[in-house]
């Protein structure tokens, strides 16, 4: 059949509430014109971000109540670490109690003022967690991988070459190299095996440690799957046993591709690097066999990542995306294209082109969409990455919008639902104006800061 149907029936369901567009203008403005600060009991469609956002399944909620919750030693941790190390052979896996846990531990290790580390483009926590070391985050994503329009099938891919030069020119301050699979700041776009091969081969050559930012794994694994020659007739967890068989560690939000609300992992196989990661896990997070999440968190990560891998949700998650994308292009509002596996990226700087980047077209962007239909989406450019460790403020590569999609949570006719939201701000889009910051916190902005609008406003659709 060409309907590709939610493979999947819903046995429970919660409420939406309904709000007026008069109502969504003045809890916008309480909250500063920042989405973060919405309270979501206000939001129709929640868009803001896919991590923790999953529907657990009945095996899942059922795994929750054979969760043991002794302090050390749980028999939760073991089968969690089985789950992991059957999909990423790493002989060391350290829960955490979220993605960003677990890269603060690993760049306290290794990060340190003068270093830099690589990355074909570091997520927000990622960055801000290299950052707050004096360490630098440096992005070499390919040039395709910065042009909204290119169809290049991999745009998440590290440019090896970029790479190559970097470690000649300057290894001695690179202590590890990164990689984002899928790539999530550059349109959630995937990156190709061989990539993850040639990456692997330029690290190893000049003593370095490749370590993957894992979040979305199984999503980059279906993209090999169906767009890399020779991949078509192997399995999902195959291509994601050779995907992590090249690197040496990784970093895991299990709230993304382990349909989880909360935790995380390192998981590495240097035995004085794992060491040192569990002597600041203790200080930081929880004993190393529980990593700060209960043993029915342990549990419900080990059930999901079995389910991740099913290529008939795998093939149900990229049609979904694609189908909002396709009728966002019908209706000239400019994506990133391909779309990406976890979410469709609107180019807000492309179809808001009176608003200067410095004065956030993609804050605008996101504003309008909750004025107008309720919709809870993310900025992702100028405000989460134009300010730079000085202090100064430069536009970012890009200026997205990211309509980030729950794991099992929504159906089509909420997806069509967002593509009607977005007809009504195309028709008056040259109302919108451009945001000043009010305020704003030293280190990952765009999570609180306070906003204005630069001149009286017409509301897009309403």
């Amino acid at each position: 059949m060409k309907t590709i149907i939610e493979p999947f029936r819903i046995k429970a369901v919660e409420p939406i509430a309904m709000t007026s567009a008069e109502q969504r203008r003045e809890l916008i403005a309480r909250a500063h014109y920042n989405l973060f600060g919405l309270h979501s009991d206000d939001v129709i469609i929640d868009l803001l971000t896919d991590s923790g956002t999953s529907a657990m399944s009945a095996a899942q909620w059922g795994a929750l109540m054979r969760g043991d919750e002794s302090y050390a030693g749980s028999p939760s941790f073991y089968r969690f670490e089985a789950a992991v190390k059957e999909l990423m052979p790493f002989r060391h896996v350290i829960p955490t109690h979220q993605g960003r846990a677990a890269e603060a531990i690993l760049f306290s290790v290794l990060g340190g003022s003068g270093k830099i580390i690589p990355s074909n483009t570091h997520f927000d926590t990622t960055r801000g967690n290299i950052e707050v070391t004096g360490a630098e985050a440096l992005d070499l994503v390919i040039a395709e991988g910065r042009d909204p329009r290119s169809l290049h099938p991999f745009k998440g891919n590290m440019d090896v070459e970029r790479l190559e030069q970097l470690l000649v020119e300057r290894g001695e301050h690179v202590p590890v190299v990164m990689l984002t699979v899928t790539n999530n700041a550059g349109g959630g776009q995937p990156v190709s095996l061989d990539n993850v091969r040639r990456t692997a081969e330029v690290a190893r050559r000049h003593g370095k440690k490749l370590f993957i930012d894992g979040c979305r794994f199984a999503e980059n694994a279906y993209f090999i799957k169906l767009r890399e020659p020779g991949q078509a007739a192997r399995s999902v967890p195959d291509i994601v046993r050779e995907m992590f068989g090249y690197a040496d560690g990784m970093t895991m939000s299990a709230k993304k591709d382990a349909f989880a609300n909360i935790g995380g992992w390192l998981a590495l196989n240097d035995d004085e690097l794992a060491a040192a990661a569990r002597r600041r896990l203790i200080l930081t997070e929880g004993f190393p066999t529980y990593g700060g999440l209960a043993g029915r968190d342990l549990e419900a990560i080990a059930q999901g990542l079995s389910e991740i891998v099913d290529e008939n949700y795998l093939r149900y998650r990229a049609a979904s995306n694609e189908y909002i994308g396709e009728r966002l292009v019908a209706l000239g509002v400019p994506i990133v294209l391909p779309v990406g596996g976890h979410a469709v990226f609107v180019d807000a700087r492309e179809f808001l082109p009176h608003i200067p980047p410095l004065e956030y077209p993609g804050q605008s962007l996101a504003v309008a969409l909750y004025e107008c239909g309720g919709i809870r989406a993310c900025e992702i450019g100028t405000v989460m990455f134009g300010r730079q460790p000085d202090g100064s403020e430069r536009p970012a590569a890009m200026d997205l919008v990211r309509l980030a999609m729950p794991r099992r949570v929504y159906t089509q006719s909420h997806a069509d639902y967002i593509v009607e939201v977005f007809a009504e701000i195309a028709a008056t889009r040259e109302s919108l104006s451009g945001y000043r910051i009010a305020s704003q916190p030293d280190v990952l902005r765009h999570f609180t800061a306070e906003f204005e609008p630069l001149r009286r406003r017409a509301a897009a659709g309403v």
